[in-house]
């Protein structure tokens, strides 16, 4: 096991933030892992995954485990499905496409999402009308603590909107290790109509889509609307889109009738965020190196050498501004460290 010390975490999180850690362990092994955590006494601890959902606003005075397990292994298989267990250092794109190859459908509409398999759990990740819950099997887990490891199955996890068991009241007990995911072998139930997923299709000329081809369309989508952080620093999403209740989205219609909508329950519904910052007149507003992205209000963007307390601060500008003009509140999505 080799710990650097002042290590820069730039090159770790998508955001291109320079910020540094006191010291840090790349872990590319369970046995590793379970001796660091053995033997750190009472030394703070930063668990790092794809840094794909983090907003760096200093340096970080702990040691920095940077998880690197690797492995996709199938693990059980029916004549109509398969359980595919990833380690948690491997990434959820490459993931995503190695099911692909091998014909495994469920996951195709969560293509492009950034970050790692082992922080999918966490934040639930999700998109174009999937979640992870709806291919969730189990998720194997090392607790800090004590070192025990446990299984986590879906009725543990508490799933819901970015949310789950470990952003609440496991938060910073557990690291997860590896993913194991319940997917389609043949029939796959194809999800087409949310977003312009159906309208890329028929562009297309696609009438009997495959998985592959939903999975290219959302990429198609993604990559029209939201930087690359290779080229542009961010971190996807900023801000979850709220739920509210069916009588203040009514007051909000007095004002803007034409105020997008999706219906969650009967008495709720949930307003896209993205609408809601662009009407704050946000989008595409640049703060010298740091701003809103242009084609996409959700997305906050360090275009050079930004800090991550300048685009924190826009952050809250966003949110409070928000709040006054439309009496909702607004959460990160991106976890503010």
């Amino acid at each position: 096991m080799v710990i650097e010390q002042n290590v820069s975490l730039q090159t770790f999180n998508t955001f291109g933030i320079q910020a540094k850690a006191k010291s840090y362990c790349n872990i590319t092994n369970e046995a590793t892992l379970t001796e660091i955590l053995k033997n750190k006494d009472n030394q703070a601890l930063f668990v790092l995954g794809g840094g794909s959902n983090m907003l760096l606003t200093k340096d970080i005075e702990a040691l920095v485990l940077h998880i690197n397990l690797k492995g996709i292994e199938v693990i059980k298989e029916t004549e109509d499905s398969v359980l595919v267990k990833a380690m948690a250092g491997e990434n959820w794109h490459q993931f995503v496409l190695w099911c692909l190859e091998h014909n495994f459908g469920g996951i195709e509409n969560l293509s492009l999402i950034p970050g790692n398999v082992g922080t999918s759990p966490i934040q639930n990740i999700g998109a174009y009308g999937i979640e992870l819950k709806d291919v969730f099997e189990s998720c194997d887990a090392i607790k800090i603590s004590n070192q025990e490891k446990k299984i986590f199955k879906i009725e543990d996890c508490k799933f819901g909107y970015r949310e789950s068991v470990f952003k609440q009241e496991l938060k910073d007990e557990y690291i997860i290790t590896s993913v194991t995911f319940r997917l389609s072998k043949k029939n796959h139930r194809l999800h087409t109509n949310y977003g312009a997923i159906k309208e890329h299709l028929n562009t297309w000329g696609i009438k009997n889509p495959s998985i592959k081809d939903v999975s290219n369309a959302v990429i198609a989508i993604r990559q029209s609307k939201l930087p690359d952080p290779k080229d542009i620093g961010n971190s996807g999403s900023f801000f979850k889109n709220p739920v509210i209740s069916i009588s203040q989205f009514e007051q909000l219609q007095t004002n803007f009738p034409e105020a997008p909508f999706y219906k969650v329950s009967d008495t709720l519904v949930k307003v896209p965020a993205g609408w809601l910052i662009e009407q704050a007149g946000f989008k595409g507003k640049r703060f010298n190196n740091y701003g809103v992205h242009n084609k996409q209000a959700l997305v906050l963007v360090n275009y050079g050498s930004a800090k991550g307390s300048d685009i924190y601060k826009l952050a809250k500008l966003i949110q409070n501004t928000v709040e006054r003009l439309f009496s909702i509140s607004i959460e990160t999505e991106v976890n503010i460290i």
